[in-house]
């Protein structure tokens, strides 16, 4: 087994995360050079402040899918109690 008992669903969790990364590198990029003016609508621009939001919204999220995953392993049979609590403090701290 690998777990599936939440149907794989916390991958799609790490994704948001990961696409937030990618608008967090975009903006920087474009704030250390900006586009063209034809360019600029077809391009994420915000400020450093937003983007320290973005970047907590991108850790939260990345936390949340691995805490769904050690779960999912336990509620599928991968993982005993003991496994679990060891997982989690090594992955989670």
């Amino acid at each position: 087994m690998s777990g599936g008992y939440f149907e794989y669903n916390q991958w799609r969790v790490e994704e948001l995360a990961e696409d937030i990364d990618r608008v967090i590198t975009r903006s920087n990029k474009f704030i250390d050079n900006p586009p063209d003016k034809d360019d600029y609508q077809h391009c994420y621009v915000y400020t450093p402040e937003t983007l320290t939001k973005f970047a907590e919204a991108r850790d939260m999220l990345m936390r949340a899918a691995k805490m769904a995953q050690r779960v999912d392993w336990l509620l599928s049979g991968d993982d005993s109690e003991e496994t679990f609590h060891k997982r989690w403090k090594e992955v989670l701290g």
